[in-house]
């Protein structure tokens, strides 16, 4: 029983794992198109400054070299920040892959050491969630308490709620935008439509501040290049130049709808997360639902309150009840009897017994609930009373 079983653990230990080999290998190739970019530019400035050596003064000369070198200065660091973060990357992954390798270690659930990662483990998922729900300045003091500055992607959430607040609050699609080109490339591989929907945006507004030249050029530049894969969208956007921003016709109204600013929030958390390989649900309520699902049964989602059980996670749909609303009903081989007033399971030591109602509980409430009233017990169901002596010991078969 006190066997860990280290597959089933690290089988959701994938994100932990990925996420910082997501933002290395992203990095890197980042830096590496910057340099082929600028050295690229920096050739075909010399050679034409070669080529045309004879028609250039030695002022131009010396300008030109001048600017070139500072081109290179800035390429050299901009390499060397990138370089900084990719060490921390490097020595993030091989912290977390440490701490992983440490389960093999283990032999007992009951050992000290093992008991330690665990809280280890659940201080990461708690700083996981906080993160995801903004819950910034909490998340980095119990990082900072529990030193785990290599188990947080603090970063990588913090670039999230930046964009989604200039999205929600500012209406503003400039950094989803500059970070979409960015990754233009990954977001072609997992076919992602955000950057269209940025674009698309950014032309509904200037449609209703009335700026229809504008909207035309901005959709012959950025939303024809998507007619091959969205020309149906791209259609009804051309045709929202005849709509005023009033307009109560539904497909139209839609567009100009201030809502959809949310959607978009929503769109580019739900890509980079894809992108980085992290659930779109924080772990904390994935651990939570795998528990759940093994509790969850017919009573628990009965329109009568009555059948639910005080004790029962799930019967509770205003807490951990909503994390459990979609998920299957458990299947078990045998079932368990567990008493409607004190939520203790009903078994030889504490036997099921049935009030001449119909009702069933057990011995031991009954037995609590007598030696209070004289003698007397109250069904908490249908509010009748009788003799303690009138209950009746059942037998399931």
């Amino acid at each position: 029983m006190d066997k860990i079983n280290v597959d089933h653990m690290l089988a959701i230990e994938e994100p932990f794992m990925k996420a910082p080999l997501e933002q290395l290998k992203r990095s890197l190739r980042q830096s590496q198109k910057l340099v082929e970019r600028e050295t690229q530019q920096v050739n075909s400035a010399i050679s034409s400054m070669v080529n045309n050596h004879d028609n250039l003064s030695a002022a131009e000369v010396n300008k030109t070299l001048g600017e070139l070198v500072e081109r290179l200065q800035t390429l050299k660091r901009k390499l060397e920040e990138a370089k900084q973060e990719e060490t921390q990357l490097i020595r993030r992954s091989k912290q977390r892959a440490t701490d992983l390798n440490e389960l093999s270690t283990f032999t007992s659930t009951t050992q000290p050491e093992f008991q330690r990662w665990c809280r280890t483990r659940m201080d990461r998922i708690l700083i996981d969630y906080m993160l995801r729900n903004g819950n910034v300045e909490t998340a980095e003091r119990l990082i900072e308490n529990s030193h785990l500055e290599h188990f947080a992607d603090t970063s990588l959430f913090a670039l999230v709620m930046s964009t989604e607040r200039e999205l929600r609050e500012e209406n503003s699609c400039r950094s989803a935008l500059q970070w979409c080109v960015e990754n233009r490339s990954a977001l072609r591989k997992i076919q992602s439509t955000l950057e269209f929907e940025l674009r698309l945006q950014e032309f509904i507004e200037m449609i209703r501040e009335r700026k229809t030249p504008d909207a035309i050029a901005y959709a012959k530049k950025h939303l024809a290049a998507w007619s091959d894969t969205e020309m149906p969208r791209f259609q009804r956007a051309m045709t929202l130049l005849a709509f005023s921003p009033s307009t109560n016709c539904p497909p139209y109204k839609n567009m100009f709808d201030m809502s959809r600013w949310d959607h978009l929030a929503h769109q580019f958390r739900m890509v980079i997360f894809q992108l980085f390989d992290l659930p779109a649900q924080p772990l904390l309520h994935l651990l939570l639902q795998t528990g759940l699902s093994a509790l969850k049964t017919p009573a628990c989602v009965s329109a009568d309150p009555t059948e639910h059980n005080r004790n029962c996670p799930v019967c509770h749909t205003e807490t951990l009840g909503k994390l459990a609303k979609d998920l299957p009903l458990s299947h078990h081989v045998n079932s368990n009897l567990v008493c409607r007033i004190t939520g203790d399971k009903m078994n030889e030591d504490n036997p099921p017994m049935r009030l001449p109602n119909g009702f069933v509980y057990s011995l031991n409430s009954l037995t609590d609930m007598a030696a209070k009233n004289d003698g007397k017990v109250k069904c908490p169901r249908s509010g009748q009373v009788f003799s303690f002596s009138d209950a009746k010991k059942l037998f399931i078969s």
